[in-house]
């Protein structure tokens, strides 16, 4: 079995790690693609914005102060924990130290194809075996090939093509506008007026940061249910942003600020270029559809797509994504177990005949089914991939479905307390400190 996978990511890493092992019993042959010259993905800082030295996007939307916004204890894969550290949020680069250590540790590099772009990817024309077929460039020497393959996995991530909403007027406006993606210093904003549209977790973070330099931060949003965290004197809180006129934002209570920069938070669209119609997957008010679990495409399912979950314990659902049966690792690492890997091993066992997917209709309907019970909760199709809550019993559904070792429950349970601590100690709740005893309990030291 061949099997492409498009970006060396944690979650293109994980798919690297499983398909790699598995070679082992089995005959796979696999090849990651990577755009850039580096694994870690959306951990990547580069100073730069636009595009890259051959004419394409920026990937990384990383800025160079980030720490990460979840303990280091919920982050490790489920065979490689992130090493003691005394400090439980680590920064962007000892997240990024640790990714290519991974890497190195498992031997992954040698499948990965730096500096080359996909293109394309399309079913086989006249196939009906499943095959595929990849076209791609090898950016340094400017060629284009096409590659054959038994099945793709999708895992270029979700932070890079920038959601930004029409606002009436934006336009006129004679101020700076910049989303997140292309932020990378405070120094930006230094004695400016800004709005922060958008209080998901980067426009909280990020009201915070700038406010050390900008002269005044409103930080405009919708939310109903109101967090503890206080904010500097200079930060104010004002409802949606509902019109821009050529210095002024006017807000939805119909109160107006003069401005200098509106700053857009306002989060990320699933993207996938490189995809053919006749793949049989399409992105519906950012709900990709149709697929079973979040993860395969029900009219094509040797196409599979990683991580596109959010509000997670992001590197273990990774890795329960494409599992297979390993021995169980120690209790002291029964915590690692990523759920990256997790989407990882459940690919794989369908792929290789371990379990029998359920029939195109059943598939179509449980999606439906899950649609229907978000919309009755107020959820949007904007929403279908959030978790937050709900992960728990996504990681048991995949685990239960393919028969797969579970994710212990004190990963879902850390989570939603790191969570809750971020709304309510946004200035301070970096300093935390958490060990985890055991599959089910942890700690606040």
């Amino acid at each position: 079995m061949r099997i492409a996978v498009i970006g060396a990511g944690a979650a293109g890493l994980a798919a690297l790690r499983h398909c790699t092992k598995q070679s082992n019993q089995t005959n796979i042959e696999v090849v990651c693609y990577e755009q850039t010259g580096e694994v870690g993905g959306t951990w990547v800082y580069v100073p730069e914005v636009g595009t890259d030295a051959y004419g394409l996007p920026i990937h990384s939307s990383m800025y160079k102060s980030l720490r990460t916004n979840l303990p280091k204890e919920v982050m490790g894969f489920p065979d490689y924990p992130i090493p003691e550290n005394p400090k439980s949020y680590l920064t962007r680069a000892e997240l990024v130290d640790f990714i290519n250590s991974y890497c190195n540790h498992f031997m992954l590099r040698q499948y990965i194809q730096f500096y080359h772009h996909v293109e394309f990817v399309e079913p086989l024309s006249g196939d009906d075996t499943g095959k595929w077929s990849v076209q791609v460039e090898d950016l340094t020497k400017n060629q284009v090939s096409i590659e054959i393959f038994d099945a793709v996995m999708v895992c270029n991530g979700h932070y890079f093509q920038p959601n930004i909403p029409k606002i009436s007027g934006d336009s006129s406006f004679k101020g700076n506008m910049l989303h997140s993606h292309d932020y990378r210093v405070p120094e930006f904003f230094s004695g400016k007026k800004v709005v922060v549209f958008g209080a998901g977790p980067s426009g909280m973070d990020l009201a915070l940061e700038i406010s050390k330099t900008a002269d005044r931060v409103i930080l405009s949003h919708h939310l109903t249910v109101p967090f503890l965290t206080k904010f500097p004197d200079n930060v104010i809180q004002k409802p949606d942003l509902a019109e821009l006129t050529e210095h002024e934002a006017v807000f939805k209570d119909d109160s107006s600020e003069i401005v200098d920069t509106i700053f857009y938070c306002t989060g990320y669209k699933y993207s996938f270029p490189f995809l053919d119609e006749n793949c049989g997957v399409i992105v519906d008010s950012n709900m990709v559809t149709p697929l079973w679990k979040h993860m395969l495409s029900i009219e094509r399912p040797t196409l599979a797509f990683i991580g596109l979950p959010y509000y997670v314990c992001a590197f273990s659902m990774f890795d329960l994504q494409v599992c297979f049966n390993f021995p169980e690792p120690n209790q002291s690492q029964c915590y690692v177990r990523s759920a990256c890997c997790l989407q990882v091993r459940f690919a794989l066992k369908f792929w290789l005949g371990d379990k029998k997917l359920p029939t195109k209709e059943d598939m179509l309907a449980e999606e439906k089914r899950e649609i229907e019970t978000r919309r009755k909760e107020g959820l949007s199709k904007q929403q279908f991939h959030m978790m937050g809550p709900k992960q728990g019993r996504y990681y048991e559904e995949l685990s239960e479905t393919a028969d797969l070792d579970p994710l212990p429950p004190v990963l879902t349970t850390l989570h939603n307390e790191s969570s809750q601590r971020f709304l309510d100690d946004l200035s301070n709740y970096r300093e935390d400190r958490y060990k985890i005893i055991d599959n089910y309990n942890y700690v606040q030291l």
